[in-house]
């Protein structure tokens, strides 16, 4: 059984690296946390919820808000984590990339948050966080991303948009914006990737897990887009 009154995180893409980390460490923080990913595997801690399903599927969406609710009985921070990167020319991108990247970034968005808030409105409090690339709002010639720009500079802008929205209504929202995180992915261009960054490394899993902890406990902070880059985003 769940401890009753604990706060509850809905944390999308968590079956691995941010994500997965993200619910450990709502765990340390205290909170029961409702966990979904297209892949994960049911948890045997009775605080962890794992959810199946396409969050790009507004079905998940309703799936997960309803089992949050249920389990647990509120829904005080939404994570979305869950993202597709595609770095390819222009011209290049295809319908498929297209839809995939808009079906994730945008549309995994869209439903969850809305169903998060209307929570968040009957309780009085929340919490929303979305993770960004500082390729949204810094360009670079050397990697390509247009759609990733288009998605998550949305992303971007619908955070603000949220916590002015409800910012009297006690539901603030932020934003991550990464540079390149280690990722089994990113081994194989460890060197070309580390120099995207000023600090000539590439970001680690705990540095976007503290930045997303300092924004849950920080009551006074809404519409940060909150910069985890190693400097990428201040210039080269």
């Amino acid at each position: 059984m769940s401890v009753p009154g604990k706060k509850v995180a809905v944390i999308t893409g968590a079956s691995q690296g941010i994500g997965a980390a993200l619910v450990v460490a709502y765990g340390k923080l205290g909170y029961a946390v409702v966990a979904t990913s297209r892949s994960i595997a049911p948890v045997p801690d009775p605080d962890v919820l794992a959810v199946r399903g396409d969050i790009a599927d507004p079905s998940t969406a309703e799936r997960v808000a309803a089992a949050a609710v249920e389990r647990f009985g509120r829904i005080d921070t939404l994570v979305n984590n869950a993202g597709i990167f595609i770095a390819k020319p222009f011209t290049e991108y295809t319908r498929d990339d297209y839809e995939a990247a808009t079906g994730v970034n945008l549309a995994g968005f869209f439903r969850i948050t809305q169903l998060a808030v209307e929570q968040m409105l009957r309780q009085g409090s929340g919490h929303l966080v979305q993770i960004s690339t500082s390729l949204a709002d810094h360009a670079d010639a050397s990697v390509n991303s247009v759609l990733a720009s288009l998605t998550k500079g949305g992303l971007q802008s619908a955070t603000r948009a949220l916590a002015i929205e409800y910012a009297a209504r006690g539901i603030r929202s932020n934003a991550v914006a990464l540079g390149v995180i280690k990722t089994r992915n990113s081994d194989a261009y460890g060197d070309s990737l580390a120099r995207l960054h000023p600090l000539g490394r590439l970001g680690e899993v705990g540095d976007v897990v503290d930045a997303i902890v300092y924004l849950e406990n920080a009551p006074f902070v809404t519409g940060e887009i909150l910069h985890v880059d190693g400097g990428q985003s201040a210039g080269h």
